[in-house]
């Protein structure tokens, strides 16, 4: 591994450990084994390579349990939903879940700008990720619809759900709490004479 994939992954660490807020860029350093001129040739600022780790995790905690040809029920179902769901509920609660990092952004991103940038364009990605995982087939385009409508509200649904475990994780939703409800809304949705 070169200079800049030891930082990646440095950071990756320090963020596991300390988050956003707290690790500095000497942490990184440390952790990385490079020097702290490395930081600014191949990632510009400490904030920027924090932000790129914060978005390697994610996708390697998505990795983990949203392949598509791994889960189970039609593209689009209730169930795929539901399968979706419970890859994220289950990964709350495991020892270095990446998923506080996001409640430490969200609480503490006008401190730290130049990451909030960057990851809101990444949210964007995430939301195409999930209408791939829950819709099935490829993600769409950047510039498809779907992206502005369903992706917005996977997106947020994840978030809070991300946001009531850590606040109360008893009272937090399961999969199949919340998929129950996307099921009761549709019928209600739907008329007394499709329910």
């Amino acid at each position: 591994m070169g200079h800049r994939e030891d930082l990646l992954e440095g950071a990756k660490r320090c963020l596991l450990e300390k988050g956003f807020v707290r690790t500095t860029a000497r942490d990184i350093v440390r952790e990385s084994g490079t020097n702290l001129a490395s930081i600014g040739y191949h990632y510009g600022s400490k904030d920027a390579l924090l932000a790129q780790a914060y978005v390697s995790l994610a996708e390697g905690a998505a990795d983990e349990w949203g392949a598509p040809l791994e889960l189970p029920g039609a593209d689009g179902s209730l169930e795929r939903f539901q399968a979706v769901l419970a890859g994220v509920t289950e990964s709350l609660g495991k020892p270095g879940s990446i998923w506080h990092l996001s409640i430490e952004l969200i609480t503490m991103g006008d401190k730290l700008p130049a990451v909030r940038e960057y990851l809101s364009a990444a949210q964007r990605e995430a939301g195409r990720g999930f209408i791939g995982m829950i819709m099935g087939g490829a993600e769409p385009p950047a510039d498809d619809p779907s992206v502005d409508t369903l992706g917005k509200f996977f997106s947020v649904l994840v978030l809070g759900l991300i946001a009531q475990h850590t606040f109360d994780a008893d009272f937090s939703p399961s999969a199949a709490e919340l998929t129950e409800g996307i099921r009761q809304l549709m019928a209600t949705a739907a008329g007394p004479s499709q329910a």
